[in-house]
C-alpha cells in the first residue's frame, strides 16, 4: 500500500511522502488563488469552491482566509453551510460537514495526529481519521475539533471548546474539553439569547 492510500486508512504514513506533496502543491496553489480573491468576486470565489472541494453544495459561504491541508480536496460539504474568518481544515483526510452548518471564526477541525512515541514523531509519522460534523450545526469562535470526532445534527458548540469526544444531536456542548451543557429544549423556542424572547411575527 503506497503512503498515499495509508492517508485514508488511519494507519501511519509519511506525509512528505513524493507523490503526496506533488499533489498537495498543486491544491494548495488553488486555494492561495482563492484567499487572494476580492470581496466583490463572488462568482469567482464560488467557482474556485466547486474546483478545490471533494463535494460542495449550493450558497454555501466561506469567508477568505481559509486554511486547509489540502487545499478542500478531502472535503465535503453539504449546502449553505457558512464559515467566517480563518477556517482552518486539516484535511489531510475527509471531513464531512452537514447542511445549514455555520463555523464561527478561527475555527480548527483536525483530521491530522502524530504519535505520542517519539521515535516516531522524529520519523515524521502521521496518522488521519475523518470528522463528520452534521446537519444545522453552530460551531463557536476559536473552537478546536480534534480527529475522529463525529458531531450530530443541530448541536451547538461553545467558543473556545476543544472537542475530544463525539458528541450526540440537539445539544449546547462547552469548554475543554468539550462537555454536554444541556439538551436544545423548550426554553429555545421561545429566547434566542439570554431574556431575549423570539420575536416570529416580525422574523420573514
Amino acid at each position: 500500500m503506497s503512503m498515499k492510500d495509508r492517508m485514508h486508512t488511519g494507519e501511519l504514513y509519511l506525509p512528505g511522502d513524493e507523490e503526496i506533496l506533488t499533489e498537495q502543491i498543486k491544491k494548495l496553489d488553488r486555494l492561495y488563488d482563492f484567499n487572494m480573491t476580492r470581496p466583490t468576486e463572488l462568482d469567482k470565489r464560488d467557482k474556485l469552491l466547486k474546483e478545490m472541494f471533494a463535494e460542495i453544495g449550493e450558497g454555501c459561504y466561506i469567508e477568505p482566509p481559509l486554511h486547509t491541508n489540502f487545499g478542500g480536496a478531502h472535503v465535503h460539504f453539504g449546502k449553505s453551510v457558512y464559515a467566517n474568518f480563518n477556517l482552518t481544515l486539516v484535511d489531510d483526510t475527509h471531513i464531512y460537514v452537514g447542511d445549514y452548518t455555520m463555523f464561527g471564526p478561527n475555527v480548527t477541525v483536525a483530521t491530522a495526529g502524530h504519535p505520542i512515541l517519539p521515535v516516531l514523531r522524529e520519523a515524521a509519522y502521521q496518522y488521519n481519521m475523518e470528522v463528520r460534523i452534521g446537519r444545522n450545526c453552530w460551531i463557536g469562535a476559536g473552537a478546536i475539533i480534534l480527529p475522529g470526532i463525529t458531531i450530530g445534527d443541530n448541536t451547538v458548540v461553545g467558543a473556545g471548546s476543544v472537542v475530544t469526544k463525539d458528541l450526540p444531536s440537539n445539544v449546547v456542548a462547552v469548554g475543554n474539553p468539550c462537555k454536554i451543557l444541556r439538551p436544545i429544549g423548550e426554553r429555545d423556542r421561545e429566547y434566542y439569547f439570554k431574556d431575549r424572547k423570539i420575536d416570529f411575527d416580525s422574523l420573514k
